[in-house]
């Protein structure tokens, strides 16, 4: 191949490397040459006598009826001993061509492991070896149909990993502030930094996450990173799908994770305790010696007791069902329990604080019943910050009277800002103040995922659930 060879395909399909057979174009045949798939990143042919460039873009165009893109090759593209180019391969060095990561198809279908082409970081993003995901009831609402979302996908979004490579055209700060081999956290919403409340400071109302990610399953240039490995179909992404061996976090979304803390109980930094803290910090901005009642007592309602305790919460009344969650809530913080299935929950909460009600109270739950215990437990001028997502179209209830003529204040909150509010997280963590070790009751295998969802569904965590895939 001492010459240059015209080589083209008809397109690329969706932004991805859709690759047909590749046609190579002389005055009188057209060739078609099988495919192999090889660790590069396009096709070289074998030496066959070509007409000009020129010509060959004019038959190729009469041949598909359209204008057609080329790129010329010469003997200098081909890979040493001769193996071909694969046009939509990315791989690492030292890294295996593929990687398997956990797909939701459909609701009532179960989750399976499939292989997935090495997802490629674009600029201002980066590629993660995925060390451990949390088991979240986000994805249960995905899982199980009440919350619309597409796909096929990838679900799990908090996740810890270390840093294997950096997009093209990142911007230096970036490589410098995280660079390869890097331990970090990732924040389930990943802002992007440049929206209207991005600018404002409301990373976590970010328009380009739901607009994109939430909406569609993707990145914000409207393209996921996850192609299966053998048909190349695109598959989306719950936030960056973080339940496989590799996945790409905008860095926006990032922190980073000092030595001291592990990998696994980590995990929770980016959602669950994520969740607690922006509920706390920014929707309740609770202060020190308020009251504060948590219903719903899993993952996300024990990271709110341990925030509540260090903000420094007089009273701390947690409420749930299962007396097991409750004797647990306990050593996490809570000074009184309640359990909803046996006791009046605004009641006995008014009763604990001398008549008053709470400051603020969280519902964690997602339940139009736990929503009205919620408001109707706070005090007159107090707080009732809902994070729990529920299924789509439930309405909660709540008595118009009182809300105007007793202040009462009704706020949703969805998690915290990563750049300001995920490094704050590490430091508690790190400083024992935030217990990750008493917040993790269940570690599980990569392949154990779709058994853990199932006990989360029938309420056997106590806690938060982590997979390992180290």
């Amino acid at each position: 191949m001492g010459e240059p060879q015209a080589i083209f395909s008809p397109a690329l399909v969706g932004g991805r490397a859709w690759v047909p057979p590749l046609f190579l174009v002389d005055e009188s045949a057209v060739y078609t040459i099988k495919r192999e798939r090889r660790a590069c990143s396009a096709l070289v042919c074998a030496p066959v006598a070509m007409a000009p460039f020129s010509r060959s873009r004019a038959l190729a165009s009469r041949l598909f009826g359209r204008p057609v893109a080329f790129r010329r090759f010469s003997s200098t593209d081909a890979p040493k001993g001769g193996g071909r180019i694969d046009h939509g391969g990315y791989h690492l060095n030292g890294a295996p061509s593929f990687m398997r990561g956990t797909v939701f198809w459909e609701p009532g279908k179960p989750l399976t492991i499939e292989e997935f082409q090495m997802p490629r970081p674009k600029a201002g993003e980066v590629l993660i070896k995925t060390k451990a995901c949390g088991i979240c009831h986000s994805d249960l609402h995905v899982i199980k149909g009440e919350l619309p979302f597409s796909a096929p996908c990838v679900v799990g979004h908090e996740i810890t990993g270390e840093i294997v490579e950096h997009g093209a055209h990142t911007d230096a700060g970036v490589t410098r502030r995280f660079p390869v081999g890097s331990h970090v956290v990732g924040a389930f919403i990943m802002p992007c930094g440049n929206c209207h409340f991005c600018v404002k400071g409301q990373e976590d109302i970010c328009e380009s996450f739901f607009a994109y990610n939430r909406s569609k399953g993707t990145l914000y240039d409207g393209e996921t990173r996850l192609f299966l490995h053998g048909s190349g179909k695109p598959v989306y992404m719950y936030s960056m799908g973080g339940l496989a061996e590799y996945c790409v976090v905008p860095a926006n979304a990032l922190a980073l994770l000092p030595d001291s803390l592990p990998y696994t109980e980590s995990a929770i930094l980016g959602c669950a305790v994520f969740t607690a803290y922006g509920a706390m910090r920014h929707a309740a901005d609770l202060r020190a010696g308020d009251a504060v009642a948590i219903i719903g007592i899993g993952g996300v309602g024990t990271s709110c007791l341990q925030i509540a305790r260090a903000f420094g919460a007089s009273e701390i009344i947690a409420v749930d069902v299962q007396d097991d969650k409750l004797q647990n809530a306990k050593t996490l913080g809570a000074t009184h329990t309640i359990n909803a299935a046996k006791e009046n929950v605004a009641d006995r909460i008014r009763e604990i604080t001398r008549g008053m009600g709470v400051d603020v109270a969280v519902e964690a739950l997602g339940k139009p019943l736990t929503f009205m215990q919620t408001v109707q437990s706070v005090r007159d001028g107090g707080k009732a910050v809902m994070i729990g997502l529920s299924a789509a179209g439930a309405v909660g209830e709540v008595d118009i009277n009182r809300l105007v003529r007793r202040q009462v204040k009704i706020i949703g909150s969805y998690g915290a800002r990563a750049r300001q509010d995920l490094p704050m997280l590490v430091k508690l963590a790190e400083t024992g103040i935030f217990n990750l070790e008493a917040a993790v009751s269940r570690k599980c295998k990569f392949e154990e995922a779709t058994a853990a969802y199932d006990d989360l569904n029938h309420g056997k965590i106590i806690g938060r659930a982590v997979v390992e895939i180290m």
